[in-house]
């Protein structure tokens, strides 16, 4: 088959479901507000169900839901006649998918919703569907045709049904004021969770970082700036950050390093972040100003950590 030929029917299928989307953006379903409310008052999780491709994308919606703020877990529809409706109580929401609206699977679950009353949004492109009908809150989709060729293999359906989950899904993060760190809390691992440490978290702190107190003399400054390895000596007043001497520093007055006072080379307004500066940032500091090590400061200016370039590509930031 000719390339062009494939990417005609690549671009087709694009622009197909490109003006679904944008149709949903521009009259997204008016039930939607209303959803995210009732999601907010719940004290449960958020049940997400489908079968078939609703199912993958159920499946979705629910990792999203869940790693963004919003408990969330995914029931298959068979299953849930099979023991699996004991993992619903009366304290969720359930979230049903089907586009057809009237997917057998997914029949006993509705019956075991509405028979204990637990809160029901139905998403389906059929407004006067069995599952539209019987929801409290009705995600309709817009009728729009599949990107398939013969119309039947669900495309434009699905890439609705995510969108709508993931425009749920965010504006349940804004309400509930979801932030970075706490994205950091449900991302550990890989270099997702990397990007979302802070400098507390891998700072060197107490006795590893390089201190002096202002009047020490240049030997105890250079004892420590070898000890502890970072190649910065940290001067301190009373515990408040006084200045920092560098290894730069060093070379740029050896000649009369020894009868200096290290005050009088030090700089006073060193380069400083936050315990909550997130670790690209600060590797995007470092890269800039062509630093090795970064002094973390609290909101008086006491120095409580030293982060080091070599620090931050440990933990996976790049």
């Amino acid at each position: 088959m000719p390339p062009n030929v494939i990417l005609d029917a690549a671009k087709r299928t694009l622009r197909i479901e490109a003006a679904a989307l944008a149709e949903m953006a521009e009259n997204p379903p008016a039930a939607l507000p209303a959803a995210v409310e009732a999601i907010l008052g719940i004290s449960g999780r958020v049940i997400v169900s489908g079968i078939g491709k609703s199912g993958h994308i159920g499946r979705k919606i629910a990792a999203t839901l869940a790693s963004t703020g919003t408990p969330a877990f995914f029931i298959h529809g068979a299953e849930a006649s099979h023991g699996d409706l004991g993992m619903i109580t009366e304290q969720d929401i359930c979230l049903l998918i089907s586009n057809s609206g009237e997917t057998a699977e997914l029949r006993d679950l509705l019956y075991h919703v509405r028979r204990f009353s637990i809160p029901l949004i139905g998403i389906s492109s059929k407004a006067d569907s069995t599952l539209m009908r019987a929801a409290d809150y009705a995600l309709c989709l817009p009728q729009r045709p599949e990107a398939c060729p013969i119309g039947m293999a669900p495309t434009t359906s699905t890439t609705l049904t995510l969108a709508l989950g993931d425009a749920l899904a965010v504006a349940l993060m804004e309400q509930r004021g979801f932030k970075p760190e706490d994205f950091s809390v449900f991302h550990p691992g890989g270099k997702l969770g990397a990007q979302m440490m802070t400098a507390r978290e891998i700072m060197h702190k107490g006795e590893a970082m390089p201190l002096v107190e202002v009047g020490a003399d240049m030997k105890q400054v250079l004892l420590t700036m070898t000890s502890k390895g970072f190649g910065i000596a940290v001067l301190v007043r009373d515990g408040v950050l006084a200045g920092v001497l560098t290894d730069g520093d060093i070379r740029r007055n050896i000649d009369t390093l020894m009868q200096s006072n290290p005050s009088e080379i030090a700089n006073a307004d060193p380069i400083t972040i936050a315990p909550d500066c997130l670790l690209p940032k600060a590797l995007a500091i470092a890269n800039d100003r062509k630093v090795t090590a970064l002094l973390v400061v609290d909101e008086g200016r006491r120095p409580v950590g030293v982060v080091h370039v070599h620090d931050l590509l440990r933990a996976g930031v790049m």
